[in-house]
């Protein structure tokens, strides 16, 4: 029979959570010590009853320092005997960059696109924040317990409320890229509880995208299109006739030249009226300010507001001021 002199975990793997030490034929013993690391918790389990929880330290195994075992073995002044008793060591590190995704799409009620199924994708970290709780829930005796036994249980929970958040939340699907964070504080709250009932912590959960489906995508490609259209639809309609022009222009038979002809008047009076429509507006916008100080004045108005000068037309020739509409000068006879 052994003695264990020193109990420790020291080959730690990066995805294990819970690591059983190996007794076999070795026993406990008073004077016996427990070594555990920073960012590990041990256990002790007589009979499948968890005892004693040892926290980041050094301890010379005794009766004070393991009162729960203690009173399950009924010793009243000591070890009375070698024991066997089940040790366990929990991993408390923060486990990063867990990856979530929507298995299945979200429903989601719009009040722009009304019932919507989408998908989301994101990554979350946890770690171990209450040792007993969680052997006691999820752990139990097994000899070892990796990060990949309860990746789907925490995923589910994770999807589950994300689920509830983005019902409550009541922002509109076009508007969820522009509130990641908030989202993101509203899943966290909702989970802490859910997390905390099985010994564990939500330390960080991050919102990378979602996505629509495919036909509502092409929907809101095409507005956005028609959109920059509608905007710019006096250029796009002189690029859409001058690229027809080339292409009559490049068919040499007959129906070509006369088809090239017809867009080529046809271009030539929009590009005339659009001329003759930018020189009226100019003259209409030239007749309303005052010819003395450029002041802008009502076309009704006699005299300027700003310098008082007379706005009744006058001949050029006698400089006489003229009735509105005079087509000759009454005094000498000049065409106005």
């Amino acid at each position: 029979m052994g003695i264990l002199k020193n109990i420790e975990w020291t080959d730690e793997k990066s995805d294990l959570i819970v690591y059983k030490f190996p007794i076999k034929g070795d026993h406990i013993n008073k004077g016996s010590v427990l070594t555990v690391r920073e960012s590990q918790v041990a256990i002790f389990i007589d009979k499948g009853r968890l005892a004693d929880v040892f926290l980041p330290g050094y301890y010379k195994l005794d009766t004070e320092n393991m009162p729960v075992l203690t009173k399950l073995m009924s010793w009243k002044y000591g070890f009375e005997t070698p024991f066997k008793s089940d040790i366990y060591f929990v991993n408390t590190k923060q486990f990063t960059n867990q990856k979530w995704g929507t298995v299945n799409p979200i429903l989601v009620r719009d009040k722009d696109y009304g019932a919507i199924r989408i998908r989301g994708f994101g990554s979350y970290s946890f770690k171990v924040d209450d040792a007993y709780e969680f052997m006691k829930n999820l752990s139990g005796t097994n000899s070892s317990y990796e990060k990949n036994n309860i990746s789907d249980y925490l995923r589910s929970l994770v999807v589950s409320g994300i689920s509830d958040a983005i019902g409550e939340c009541k922002i509109p699907i076009l508007d969820l890229a522009g509130n990641m964070n908030e989202l993101e504080n509203i899943v966290e709250t909702k989970l802490k509880d859910d997390f905390k009932a099985i010994g564990l912590k939500l330390t960080k959960f991050v919102f990378e995208n979602f996505s629509l489906p495919d036909e509502l995508q092409k929907a809101l490609d095409k507005n956005t299109s028609l959109g920059i259209m509608r905007n710019n639809l006096d250029v796009y309609t002189q690029m859409e006739t001058l690229e027809a022009m080339k292409a009559a222009a490049n068919n040499q038979g007959t129906l070509g030249g006369t088809m090239g002809a017809g867009i080529g008047f046809g271009m030539g009076m929009g590009m005339g009226n659009m001329f003759n429509n930018n020189i009226q507006k100019s003259q209409e916008q030239a007749q309303n300010k005052c010819p003395n100080c450029g002041t802008n004045i009502n076309g009704k108005s006699k005299f300027c507001p700003e310098c008082g000068i007379s706005l009744r037309p006058t001949c050029p020739n006698c400089k006489i001021q003229l009735p509105a509409g005079t087509k000759f000068c009454p005094e000498c006879g000049r065409k106005i």
